[in-house]
């Protein structure tokens, strides 16, 4: 072995006493920095900050009346008379009305169509002969009754009481008219079943199917059609149950004043086009809440749904529709909408060139306005500023058109209410 490879594991332990010296120092380096640094760093202190300039508002009076809050909920189209016309009598359709047609309007007592009536006008020839031959037996017996008291008259000490009924012919006079009512009932019947050969609408009806045509057979319970009242159709709407105590139902009160329900406005912006409404009122309350959104219903009245008798737009059937039902009058409260009411039911109020954090007691909400009971007098100010700051006292200045301090536009200025000045 040459000395070279000798002198190889001396140099490499002094490497590694090196590089242990140096990551020695660096690490002390470190700590020192550490230490440093967090015996120099700054200490925090509060600082008293107060506005140097008041935040511009807009603001609003508040004012106490009485208001009808809107509900305004989506609802069903559904017809208030319904029907699946069916004949009463078999037989083969012979005449069709050109109105019995799907989309045909029909009137009270206007013929939908009509079944062969030759069957039932036979029938009605027989049981008119059976009446006749049963009232030729009854003037036949009324003869030979009228024979049988004369002979009574000649006979009357020797026929007691028992025998007097049959020499008298009773018991043949009251089967004869037991027979001649039953003949009369059966030609009756027959021209019942003449009748119900002609199928008309029981009432102005719109006609939404026809199932039937001429040539086909039908039999008593087959389906012919559907008609639809025009009178009156039926909107079932689905209201929340917080809201029912504010919906005015129909009643009659103590002294016998009777009270219409909630009235309605319809909207249906697909079908009539924007802005253009209807009206309805409230009929009912159905008892039972909807098993899947478990909401009330409320049955809306509709007359005249399809405008016959004025210029208001149809009421489509299934469809949904926008119902907006106005409620009970609500005493006594301030109504602001509902973006002045903040979190918690809190409303921003301008006192003393101050802001105050109010809360309020809200009676009920919908969809625009708050109806406020409590939290807020009449002629206070209503601060509608989004402000960037919000707590009790800060300093505000109520925008107005006389306003020179600032050279600005209003846009201007309300942005200017969101931005603070500390000193």
């Amino acid at each position: 072995m040459n000395d070279a490879s000798k002198q190889r594991p001396k140099w490499r332990w002094l490497r590694i006493l090196g590089t242990t010296i140096t990551c020695l120092a660096i690490l002390g380096a470190s700590a020192a920095a550490v230490f440093v640094i967090n015996q120099t760093e700054p200490t925090a202190q509060q600082i008293n900050a107060t506005r140097k300039s008041a935040a511009l508002v807009e603001t609003i009076p508040a004012e106490r009346g009485n208001y009808s809050p809107q509900v305004v909920v989506l609802g069903t189209v559904e017809p208030a008379r319904d029907i699946t016309v069916s004949p009463r009598v078999n037989g083969q359709v012979v005449e069709l009305s050109p109105e019995f047609i799907p989309g045909g309007l029909v009137r009270q007592g206007e013929s939908l169509l009509r079944i062969d009536p030759a069957d039932f006008e036979n029938a009605i020839s027989i049981s008119n002969s059976e009446l006749l031959q049963k009232e030729a037996l009854w003037e036949i017996e009324q003869a030979r009754q009228r024979l049988a008291v004369k002979e009574l008259e000649m006979l009357e000490d020797t026929i007691d009481d028992t025998n007097r009924g049959l020499v008298l012919r009773e018991p043949q006079i009251a089967s004869i008219k037991a027979e001649m009512a039953a003949a009369k009932a059966s030609l009756e019947r027959a021209q019942l079943d003449l009748d119900r050969t002609q199928i008309t609408a029981p009432f102005d009806a719109h006609v939404l199917s026809r199932s039937v045509n001429i040539g086909s057979q039908v039999g008593t319970g087959d389906e012919l059609g559907r008609l639809i009242g025009l009178e009156e159709y039926w909107i079932m709407a689905a209201v929340p149950v917080r809201t029912l105590r504010w919906v005015q139902f129909p009643e009659t009160t103590e002294d016998g004043v009777s009270i219409e329900g909630s009235k309605v406005i319809l909207r249906h912006p697909d079908a009539w086009g924007p802005g253009v409404e209807r009206e309805g009122r409230v009929a009912r309350l159905i008892g039972t809440l909807d098993q899947q959104t478990r909401l009330a219903r409320v049955l809306i009245t509709v007359p005249d749904p399809l405008g016959r008798e004025s210029d208001a737009p149809p009421l489509i059937l299934d469809t949904l529709i926008e119902t907006q039902i106005e409620g009970r009058e609500i005493q006594d409260v301030v109504r602001l909408p509902r973006d002045y009411v903040r979190n918690q039911d809190t409303v921003w109020v301008m006192k003393d060139e101050q802001l105050e954090i109010r809360e309020t007691q809200v009676v009920f909400q919908d969809a625009e306005y708050a109806y406020i009971r409590e939290g807020i007098e009449a002629g206070e100010e209503i601060v509608i500023t989004t402000l960037a700051t919000v707590a009790n006292g800060v300093g505000l200045r109520k925008i107005t058109h006389n306003d020179t301090d600032l050279d600005v536009d209003s846009d201007e200025a309300k942005e200017t209410a969101t931005k603070e000045t500390i000193e």
